[in-house]
């Protein structure tokens, strides 16, 4: 497998630390066969950036400035949880008014009515998974969160590809072992592109219980599991410690050690994370 190539700027809240990173890892080429992006936030709660739990809209928004110059339809998406209502979040959080003002829609996964069902070959749990047709004919940038979790260790890139699954009651999902479905959805559901906001992280009682961290920080990259590997690093974990980073790394779906880091210095950046 190539050489992974993961951004990591520092800067204080705002557009250029988003530009930069993206600038870093030739973002261009990842979307560039695409007419249709899709931007998956993490509002697993209706609680601010600021206390860590949710994407920030500056993020967001920088994202979407970045994808001007392209010939592309965008799309802010989540779907609901079994505690949150997407479409109350996005309202709740500015998402929809930062939208409307860069002429963007959101949408709430779960009310897409055409869906497909996609054969997971090498599960770990699942045989198949059912989801938008929308996300398996866009390319998919998760703007992720830098935050601890009680059940996967932490919740990054890859953690949040989970919210593209439309079912309101996904405690299911975590019946059948969440890390597990985890490495299953990003087998046959990879982002092209993973941006996550560590503007301010959560510790502790991830993903929205924990205490809000200032970073500072963005991480982006292609490779999911090089960017959530770094992203590990920068809070003081082993990603080989997180199971689904581990298995995913195993299963050739991205690099944990072949990594090229370009932008900040780790060692500049790492604060070790209160675990869950």
């Amino acid at each position: 497998m190539a050489v992974s190539k993961v951004a990591l700027v520092k800067g204080g809240r705002g557009h250029v630390p988003v530009f930069q990173a993206l600038d870093l890892i030739d973002f261009k080429s990842a979307i560039s066969s695409y007419e249709r992006v899709l931007i998956k936030v993490n509002f697993i709660t209706v609680k601010t950036w600021d206390t860590g739990a949710t994407t920030d809209p500056i993020v967001v928004e920088a994202i979407i400035r970045k994808l001007n110059d392209f010939p592309v339809e965008v799309f802010v998406v989540e779907s609901d949880a079994t505690t949150t209502n997407a479409d109350k979040a996005f309202e709740a959080r500015g998402i929809r008014a930062m939208c409307e003002r860069n002429s963007i829609e959101c949408v709430n996964l779960r009310h897409e009515k055409e869906k497909v069902t996609i054969q997971v070959p090498n599960r770990e749990v699942l045989r198949k998974i059912k989801v938008p047709k929308i996300v398996t004919e866009s390319a998919i940038i998760s703007a992720a969160k830098l935050k601890t979790h009680r059940s996967t260790g932490v919740t990054l890139g890859m953690k949040n590809m989970f919210g593209l699954l439309p079912d309101k009651f996904k405690s299911k999902y975590h019946l059948r072992g969440i890390s597990k479905v985890i490495v299953d959805i990003n087998s046959v559901l990879r982002p092209s592109l993973t941006v996550i906001d560590g503007f301010v992280g959560m510790e502790g009682r991830g993903p929205v219980g924990g205490k809000p961290v200032q970073m500072d920080l963005v991480i982006a990259g292609k490779d999911v599991v090089a960017v959530d590997s770094i992203a590990c690093r920068v809070m003081g974990i082993d990603p080989h410690e997180i199971w689904h980073i581990r298995k995913a790394y195993e299963k050739g779906l991205g690099n944990i050690e072949a990594v090229e880091l370009v932008g900040e210095e780790l060692e500049n950046t790492v604060h070790v994370f209160e675990r869950a």
